[in-house]
């Protein structure tokens, strides 16, 4: 089927085919009994029978219908798959039937769509404990980069918050049907226990985005619509300098500032 299926492009589909390398997520994934596991883009399911025979729980999203015909044969009764975009549905309604101690998520993401789906989980808070996802290694560079770095943004500073970022392994593009022109990158993710939290998320959240609104503008120049004297007297206290960029600002420090900027209007 993978080599003669119909692939659509407008879906991003690229099928892994190295069964050694799927092996080789699943024994990283440090996987628990009792628990559920999301794959997002079954794709041929190479990885969903793997993932079927591990965990408790397996739920599948699959945008493309056509695939169902070819996933209809995996015949577990631990497995379901929603047919359906992953970005449009109500994830913890979704998972909300399912008994479970740990959420996991296991996929070969589709690469036009990965930042998309990692901002939904985060912004709707969906209690995620391990995230294991094989990205564009691009993409993947960002997911892990540190302030001053060419590929840290807005999306570095929301992971960086909220996970531990861990590279597993370089995947080529040699192992994936059609073969796609960039290499991937798997990458772990696992929730901060203990971590510093914003006290309004928010608030931080906003304060991210509209740091990085554009890429090479000041701080002060994208913050316009702050009350940039006091985010100054900030900068100066965290021995910032006054024409700082937001690449250049750390995690920590963006949760101080916010946490700031919430207590002065409380």
């Amino acid at each position: 089927m993978k080599y003669n299926y119909n692939f659509k492009k407008k879906f991003g589909q690229n099928f892994i085919k190295d069964e050694n390398i799927i092996d080789k997520i699943i024994n990283l994934s440090d996987f628990e009994d009792d628990s559920l596991v999301i794959e997002i883009g079954c794709g041929s399911g190479v990885l969903t029978k793997k993932l079927v025979k591990n965990f408790k729980y397996v739920l599948g999203y699959e945008i493309d219908k056509d695939l169902e015909k070819y996933l209809n044969d995996i015949k577990e009764s631990n497995l379901a798959i929603i047919y359906d975009d992953f970005l449009n549905r109500n994830i913890k309604e979704d998972i909300n039937k399912y008994k479970f101690n740990k959420l996991f998520i296991i996929s070969n993401l589709p690469y036009y769509i990965t930042t998309p789906i990692i901002e939904k989980i985060i912004n709707e808070d969906i209690d995620v404990y391990r995230i294991i996802i094989m990205v564009q290694k691009e993409v993947g560079d960002r997911f892990n980069a540190k302030p001053n770095s060419k590929a840290y943004n807005s999306l570095s500073v929301f992971i960086n918050y909220n996970y531990d970022v861990k590279k597993i392994m370089n995947v080529s593009r040699q192992s994936f049907v059609p073969q796609p022109n960039v290499d991937s990158i798997v990458l772990k993710l696992s929730k901060k226990i203990n971590r510093a939290k914003a006290l309004n998320e928010d608030i931080f959240y906003k304060l991210v985005r509209d740091s990085f609104k554009h890429k090479r503008k000041t701080l002060k120049n994208n913050l316009d619509d702050y009350d940039f004297n006091f985010i100054e007297d900030i900068l100066l206290k965290r021995n910032y300098p006054l024409n700082i960029r937001a690449e250049q600002i750390s995690v920590e420090d963006f949760i101080f500032i916010s946490n700031a900027l919430y207590l002065k209007e409380n």
